[in-house]
């Protein structure tokens, strides 16, 4: 269990941060970039919530932001052993499944895409594709690290899993309040257009 008693140590006054491991690594260094677009991700998600209020989606989406602590966490531990233990969180296969479980259902009665959608809708839909965009750079930023140091596959199939989770809730959330808001390739060209 986490106690924090102080906010702050001051041991990362000179540019450093801990891993889980107690090692110290510049605050901005690959593994730490990852951990920071992971962070924010969770925050979108917390904002999406905020504009869906309470529900279903709340109740998914605020298990998912327990998920990305866990992320967070297994990103922070270095070293090549990736199986979970009472020292190490790690994202697990079930946890990828899940999403896609929940893509699954969300998605079995949406109509088709015969257009990309502009990331636009209700305020819950468009902080959902928001969340979404952030999670995808998480992924990026993961990806990068991982071409650095040894991270968990099944992290980055987490993040790959979650922007589409994210991408189909926003659609699902715009389905029930009149669908997508589609992308019109070059609308703007024409004056008397659109």
């Amino acid at each position: 269990m986490v106690k924090l008693n102080k906010i702050y140590t001051r041991t990362g006054d000179g540019g450093t941060t801990g891993l889980v491991d107690g090692s110290r690594v510049p605050k901005n260094d690959p593994r730490m970039a990852a951990i920071g677009d992971v962070d924010e991700a969770n925050s979108a998600i917390g904002v999406a919530i905020s504009a869906l209020g309470p529900g279903r989606y709340a109740t998914a989406l605020t298990r998912i932001q327990n998920d990305l602590f866990d992320l967070g966490a297994d990103l922070a531990t270095p070293g090549e052993d990736f199986s979970p233990s009472d020292m190490s969180l790690r994202i697990v296969a079930a946890q990828v499944a899940r999403l896609e479980e929940e893509i699954d259902a969300m998605n079995a009665d949406l109509a088709p895409l015969t257009s990309f959608i502009l990331p636009a809708g209700t305020a819950g839909a468009a902080a959902l594709h928001l969340a979404r965009a952030i999670t995808r750079r998480a992924e990026r930023t993961a990806v990068a690290a991982g071409q650095i140091v040894p991270l968990n596959p099944l992290a980055l199939s987490y993040l790959n899993r979650l922007s589409d989770y994210l991408f189909v809730a926003a659609r699902r959330v715009n389905k029930d309040a009149g669908g997508d808001v589609l992308w019109i390739p070059g609308a703007s060209r024409d004056p008397t257009g659109p």
